[in-house]
């Protein structure tokens, strides 16, 4: 099977098996999603939705965040993981998003990764989920999974999957297949135990082919 047919199994397949697929972290604007995800870092989006009640009860929008100290924000956020490191990010986040964009969070790769705890997947989720701009974020969930079923081969790091995910897919469908592929990493594709046996994609699955059926 070559990769161009392996890409439109998968995508027919989430077409028809996830028509809808949504990031779980709760945001209600583009600041709020942005904190979010600078939270999520290591950490379940589980946990971070506990954290986000009172800390955005308490700085509803950037300018206030801005004018928080560093202890402040972390004392609402030290359930999460790495508090310390993010506590700063957020702090310094918050004034160069006020002191630099006018308080609205940007729509460009480039821009976005100017704001401090904001990696080039961070960016690529906020291009994605608020701009609906055709990019790719690779966390762990997203690296695994295309690796396994073979969506990308022999890549190294995220920015090397990202490019061939991004170069298969069609463009319009990128912000969707990005959460196929993060929620399929996270309730499917699982890391230690992947649960084959309930996979619709075991027909096209490199792992499976080379690892379970093999051994049957």
């Amino acid at each position: 099977m070559t990769k161009k047919e392996r890409f439109k199994f998968v995508t027919h397949y989430f077409t028809e098996h996830m028509p809808v697929a949504e990031t779980e972290l709760e945001y209600r604007t583009p600041y709020e999603l942005l904190v979010a995800v600078i939270l999520s870092a290591q950490c379940t989006d589980k946990r971070v939705n506990i954290i986000s009640v009172e800390f955005f009860r308490q700085f509803p929008t950037v300018e206030l965040l801005a004018e928080a100290s560093v202890e402040n924000i972390f004392e609402l956020i030290k359930s999460c993981s790495y508090p310390n490191n993010k506590a700063k990010h957020l702090s310094g986040m918050a004034h160069k998003l006020v002191n630099e964009f006018g308080g609205e969070v940007p729509e460009s790769i480039d821009d976005l990764q100017k704001l401090p705890g904001v990696g080039r997947k961070t960016a690529n989720v906020i291009a994605s989920v608020v701009y609906n701009k055709p990019t790719m974020a690779v966390d762990t969930h997203v690296f695994r999974v295309s690796a396994r079923i073979g969506l990308s081969t022999n890549s190294k790091t995220p920015f090397e999957t990202e490019k061939q995910l991004v170069k298969y897919f069609p463009e319009e469908i990128i912000p969707l297949a990005h959460h196929w592929l993060i929620l399929h990493g996270r309730y499917v594709c699982q890391a230690r135990k992947p649960k084959c046996g309930i996979c619709g994609l075991t027909s096209v699955c490199r792992y499976f082919q080379s690892n379970i059926l093999k051994n049957t």
